[in-house]
């Protein structure tokens, strides 16, 4: 049984009112913006799409999306214009609050700046002027050899 049959018989067993069912539907629509490749196009469906989502027959949580969907075309038609996300950004940035957390608090902003380059691997030693990197060693070939 394919993955897609089993979500139906789940939809089917649990979702009487068939709201589950909507909002999957919603989201599965909402993905093919992405691969409209004319902006303008882009720009067509997603406007559309919000208003159907928002209309007054829809569960709540579509109904979000649907404003999610308004209030940010622009944003999504900015995407379509150039192909460039800040994704890179997003990544560094979840990356230093994760080493945040983790820290309890750095009391030293070089000790935090430290530990940032360190957690995202293969720091440059030349920004660490207070930290020398150790010599690498050769491996061993064993105990045996």
């Amino acid at each position: 049984q394919s993955g897609r049959q089993k979500l139906q018989g789940l939809l089917q067993a649990g979702d009487p009112h068939g709201e589950v069912r909507l909002a999957w539907h919603a989201k599965e629509t909402t993905r093919q913006i992405c691969q409209t490749t004319h902006p303008g196009d882009a720009d067509a469906f997603a406007r559309q799409l919000a208003q159907d989502l928002q209309d007054e027959s829809c569960p709540p949580e579509v109904n979000r999306l649907g404003r999610t969907l308004a209030t940010w075309r622009p944003q999504i038609v900015a995407w379509h214009h150039s192909q460039v996300s800040n994704a890179s950004t997003e990544a560094v940035n979840n990356l230093i609050k994760r080493i945040k957390r983790i820290a309890f608090g750095f009391r030293n902003f070089r000790n935090y700046r430290t530990r940032a380059l360190l957690y995202a691997g293969k720091p440059n030693p030349n920004l660490l002027p207070t930290h020398t990197p150790p010599k690498t060693r050769k491996a061993s070939k064993g105990c045996n050899e």
